[in-house]
C-alpha cells in the first residue's frame, strides 16, 4: 500500500490537513515513526519532536512485548499482564528488563535530542505518530506518557494498524487517524514495498532539519 515511509507520511499528512490551522505539535516514535512524522510536520508546518519508547522484551522471544516504557523524570510504564502471566515471567526478569530499557530510553533520548529540550505540550493539540501498530503496547506507553504532560487534545495518527489494537487505543486519545486497519493484519512491514530499518543517524538528521533556523 505504501512505497516507503516517506510515501506513507505524505498520504497520512493529507488526512491530517484539518488540523493545520490549530498549530499542532508532532511527535514521532523512533525510529521509523519519526520518518512518517517528519513528512506530516512538513506538510502541516508544525514542530517535530521525538518520543522515545522502548519495548519490554519477553525472555527468549524478544519480538513479544511484555509492555513498554517511556522517557522522562517519571517514566510511564505499560504492562501486558495477561502475557506476563501466560508465559510465567518472573518478577526478577521483569525488573531486570525494565531497568535495562529505562537506561536505553535515556541513552537514546539524549542522543536524539542533542541537548534540545522536549516540547511543552500543555494545552496544545498533539499528534503522536508511528509507522504502524501491531499489538499497540509501545504506542500505548507513548500515549500515556504524553497524557501525563496534559495536552489540550491528543491525536493518534498511523498509516496502518491492526483493527483490534486500534480499537483499544482509541479510548485513550481524542481522535484517531489511520489509513488502513485490516482485520487480517499480519505485520506492519507487509504494507510497505520498502521497509528497511531506519538508523539513529537518520532520526537525528530529521530532527535537526526540522529545527527553526535560529535554533540550529
Amino acid at each position: 500500500m505504501f512505497r516507503d515511509r516517506e510515501d506513507a507520511g505524505q498520504q497520512l499528512a493529507e488526512r491530517l490537513l484539518h488540523l493545520r490551522d490549530v498549530n499542532p505539535l508532532i511527535f514521532g516514535l523512533p525510529r521509523g515513526g519519526v520518518v512518517i512524522a517528519a513528512q506530516v510536520a512538513a506538510t502541516l508546518c508544525a514542530p517535530l519532536d521525538v518520543l522515545v519508547v522502548r519495548k519490554l522484551r519477553a525472555p527468549g522471544r524478544p519480538e513479544l512485548a511484555l509492555g513498554a516504557i517511556t522517557v522522562g523524570d517519571d517514566p510511564h510504564l505499560t504492562l501486558n499482564q495477561d502475557l506476563i502471566d501466560l508465559i510465567s515471567v518472573s518478577d526478577e526478569y521483569l525488573q531486570m528488563e525494565m531497568d535495562t530499557q529505562r537506561e536505553e530510553v535515556k541513552r537514546r533520548n539524549d542522543r536524539y535530542r542533542q541537548g534540545r529540550p522536549a516540547m511543552s505540550v500543555e494545552g496544545r493539540t498533539t499528534i503522536i505518530i508511528d509507522d504502524g501498530i501491531a499489538t499497540g503496547a509501545t504506542v500505548l506507553a507513548g500515549i500515556m506518557g504524553l497524557k501525563d504532560r496534559k495536552p489540550g487534545r491528543l491525536v493518534l495518527a498511523v498509516p496502518v494498524a491492526a483493527s483490534d489494537s486500534l480499537e483499544k487505543l482509541s479510548q485513550y486519545v481524542d481522535e484517531v487517524v489511520c489509513l488502513h486497519a485490516p482485520d487480517d493484519f499480519m505485520s506492519v512491514g507487509v504494507f510497505y514495498s520498502d521497509f528497511h530499518q531506519t538508523t539513529d543517524d537518520q532520526v537525528m538528521e530529521l530532527l535537526e532539519r526540522s529545527q527553526p533556523a535560529e535554533k540550529k
